[in-house]
């Protein structure tokens, strides 16, 4: 079977309350969700308190510890956990820094958007320009968080948002604008 839509059909089957799955799902997706932590962690500074597998820890018991989701596929669950894993980030930063946040903020807004030691990233930075993209533009917000944190692909990100391929590159190019512009403004 092939391994998309055996997470696929794993997803039905967790939806429907089948108790069992959720581990057969965690066993088929750890490697692919500790690779969005270690990417979203590329950013953060060298000596972080977190490590890649209690984020994955942490996001995986808001998953499916919270609401139900209903699932479509394995490119939904990861756009999902891919938003858990930064909310993950997001409230341990605000909870290490306080109420004073550094305003060293840089990202390449490139078409391979990992996050470097070179280019360390403010999490909280992004959530604010994210939820300030997402009252201007909700489509490309997603686009940007599908692609930033998820690591999707154009195709993947069409995909999940149900569009073209074509509509994700226009967001994607507007998406960068608007967040190049407002990231000067920091």
């Amino acid at each position: 079977m092939h391994r998309q839509t055996e997470i696929t059909g794993i997803l039905h089957q967790v939806r429907s309350g089948d108790q069992g799955a959720e581990e057969k799902l965690i066993n088929l997706v750890y490697a692919d969700l500790r690779k969005i932590a270690r990417r979203c962690m590329a950013g953060e500074r060298q000596n972080h308190t977190l490590q890649p597998t209690a984020i994955v820890h942490e996001a995986y018991l808001r998953i499916f510890r919270g609401a139900s989701v209903d699932w479509r596929d394995r490119a939904h669950f990861l756009a999902v956990a891919a938003s858990q894993i930064r909310r993950v980030l997001i409230d341990h930063g605000r909870a290490f820094r306080g109420p004073h946040r550094a305003g060293n903020f840089k990202v390449a807004l490139d078409d391979n958007l990992a996050p470097s030691a070179k280019a360390p990233c403010d999490f909280e930075v992004i959530d604010d320009l994210l939820q300030r993209l997402q009252k201007a533009d909700p489509e490309a917000a997603s686009v940007v968080e599908l692609k930033f944190f998820s690591g999707l692909t154009d195709v993947e990100v069409a995909e999940v948002l149900a569009t073209s391929h074509s509509s994700v590159r226009r967001r994607w190019v507007f998406a960068r604008a608007w967040l190049g512009k407002h990231l000067a403004n920091n």
